[in-house]
């Protein structure tokens, strides 16, 4: 960067991409023909493509043990500066962030005429979710360590990663996927944390909202317990002394409704319980 800039690094590198050779560069709107002119006039060379992966601050906030120095360390500067800049000028900049953009930006590349208008603006929307989800997130892990509490802020951005595609919404025609809530400390026992054991179709959209709510339910019972939901009405709730009878329970509530439905169990399914749901389901 030094050999860019002509000014070397400094404040133990805090101090590298903010120069105006670098935001010059980068921000430049090419089809301007002053901006070109001052380019020339200063010797700045433009920017293409700005690629950036952002200081890794979501796992030195995940890691036990970091200090407060050490995680104020790991909240970028320039990085979100130079995305940012990209992005507002994609018309003339291309800006990466994810490396699963790579194989698309190389593909585009690769057929010689440039990134096309459309992949500027997808990377540039791209780029700002980044910032604004990296963002988010210092602000609420320096919230809990200062305040060391859950606060009720005045503003709250809430980060979502889409874990899979689904079939289709509520009904065929609308589209429709399944989100985890980003940030760190999550609750291991969150729905969208659980492993997925597939075994015929994928989910569908009310599936999952049926096994969301089955399983909260479950959370609330005090034993060996099963929960059935169909359409997201509890078609039957029960707590025995086993699983099987909690099982059998459960399903007296409503035996028609409970068909085609999701079970929850708080307990481990054996190969005589599973027989019994394989008869239902």
């Amino acid at each position: 960067m030094a050999e860019v800039t002509g000014f070397p690094e400094m404040l133990d590198g805090r101090v590298k991409t903010l120069h105006p050779r670098i935001a010059a560069g980068v921000l430049a709107d090419l089809r301007s023909a002053d901006h070109r002119t001052q380019l020339a006039a200063t010797m700045i060379e433009p920017f293409e493509l700005v690629v950036v992966n952002l200081y890794p601050f979501a796992d030195a906030a995940a890691r036990a043990g970091t200090s407060d120095h050490e995680l104020i360390e790991q909240i970028d500067i320039g990085g979100p500066t130079l995305v940012r800049a990209a992005a507002k000028n994609h018309a003339s900049v291309g800006i990466v962030t994810d490396p699963a953009q790579y194989d698309a930006v190389l593909l585009e590349l690769g057929h010689g005429g440039g990134l096309t208008d459309d992949m500027r603006r997808e990377l540039a929307a791209a780029a700002f979710r980044l910032t604004a989800a990296y963002d988010a997130l210092i602000a609420e892990q320096l919230s809990r360590r200062w305040w060391h509490r859950v606060e009720l802020p005045g503003r709250m951005t809430i980060e979502l990663s889409r874990l899979q595609e689904l079939r289709y919404g509520e009904n065929p025609h609308q589209s429709a996927g399944l989100y985890h809530a980003g940030g760190i400390g999550l609750a291991p026992g969150a729905f969208s944390n659980g492993a997925l054991l597939q075994q015929g179709k994928p989910l569908s959209y009310n599936n999952i909202l049926d096994a969301s709510a089955a399983t909260g339910l479950a959370r609330d019972l005090r034993g060996p317990g099963c929960v059935i939901v169909k359409h997201a009405n509890p078609c039957g709730v029960a707590e025995a002394g086993d699983l099987i009878a909690a099982w059998e329970g459960a399903l007296a509530g409503d035996p028609l409704s409970a068909f085609g439905g999701v079970v929850a169990l708080t307990g481990a399914i054996d190969a005589a319980l599973a027989e019994k749901l394989t008869s239902m389901f």
